[in-house]
């Protein structure tokens, strides 16, 4: 049976992530916390509003309610990377070379890892980002669709048209497809080489939580009693071929996804505060931590592929320990 270590907090929690292998607990009120040999905090954003793991750097990137994007390092350092002055930062994202993008209102920033930022206006808010695995490029989730930048060259954005608010927004691992989640119950996709578009409904809620499978041929979704997998091994994504239903209960809904970093096994969190991990081909179930208090809001698993770390909206955090 997996062994959890409980970490009772205050407040909503927005990330669990590892940094080296160290877990971290990003919340709401921008208190960074750490299992580090005991229980340490660091302060970072005064009032934390949105943040992104930045694997490549292994660092989280975070932005909030003053304004500021930090980038927060294994062992507490926190580092002071842009500033929109007294605007909400609202989405960060991390992507190739030390780049980091960030958004306030209307307008999308993409800073370089030399310090040089780029502006990116748009007609209405910049709900979503997020950079492509391939090339300089990032994607803004708007309202009616998705635009894609190339921050390092000059030229005209390529705008992808979806009518209704686009809240959240993620690349496949290859870069071929763009998914975004919207305000509806739904998601949408386009298949970036011919702009084909794929629509992914029917959840009886919001999709707050995707994650990639680890060779990107499956996409998870929360959003439902269970976790939404659709399929992404074909040219054409998931069209006309229906989603795998996994870890599914009557009487809880899905919060929060994420994929095993190298089998098809997904982490399943729910608003009880349950948490599942399921295989992919025989949806065979192994339960990781009974219900708790307060819906799943992130998880993360190590490089060790051993332990998931996970956090809740009443701050209800810890590390699940599998090889126990």
């Amino acid at each position: 049976m997996p062994t959890v270590a409980p970490l009772d907090l205050e407040g909503h929690c927005i990330a669990a992530v590892f940094l080296g292998d160290v877990p971290h607990f990003a919340l709401a009120d921008g208190a960074i916390h750490r299992l580090d040999h005991g229980h340490k905090t660091v302060p970072a954003n005064d009032g934390l509003l949105a943040a992104f793991h930045d694997g490549a750097n292994d660092r989280l990137i975070t932005g909030g309610e003053d304004g500021k994007v930090f980038a927060v390092k294994a062992g507490g350092e926190v580092a002071e990377l842009a500033s929109a002055g007294r605007k909400w930062i609202t989405s960060v994202a991390a992507g190739p070379q030390g780049a980091i993008a960030f958004a306030s209102g209307k307008t999308a920033y993409v800073r370089f890892a030399d310090g040089k930022t780029k502006e990116f206006a748009h007609p209405r808010s910049v709900e979503g980002l997020a950079f492509s695995p391939k090339g300089m490029r990032f994607g803004v989730a708007r309202y009616n669709g998705a635009t894609l930048h190339f921050p390092a060259a000059e030229g005209k954005p390529v705008e992808l048209e979806w009518a209704g608010a686009h809240t959240g927004i993620t690349f496949s691992p290859d870069g071929a497809f763009l998914v975004t989640t919207m305000q509806e119950n739904a998601l949408h996709g386009w298949k970036l080489a011919d702009g084909k578009h794929m629509r992914m409904s029917g959840y009886p809620g919001k999709v707050k939580s995707l994650s990639w499978s680890a060779k990107g041929k499956w996409l998870a979704s929360s959003g439902a009693p269970a976790a939404i997998v659709w399929p992404f091994s074909s040219k054409d994504g998931p069209m006309g071929k229906a989603p795998l239903e996994l870890g599914t209960r009557g009487n809880a809904m899905v919060t929060s996804v994420a994929c095993h970093p190298s089998q098809d096994v997904v982490a399943i969190g729910y608003d009880d505060g349950m948490v599942m991990a399921v295989r992919f081909a025989d949806a065979k179930e192994v339960l990781l931590r009974r219900p708790g208090k307060g819906a799943i809001t992130a998880m993360m698993w190590d490089k060790q592929e051993r332990r998931v770390v996970f956090g809740s909206a009443a701050g209800d955090c810890g590390v699940i320990d599998i090889s126990a």
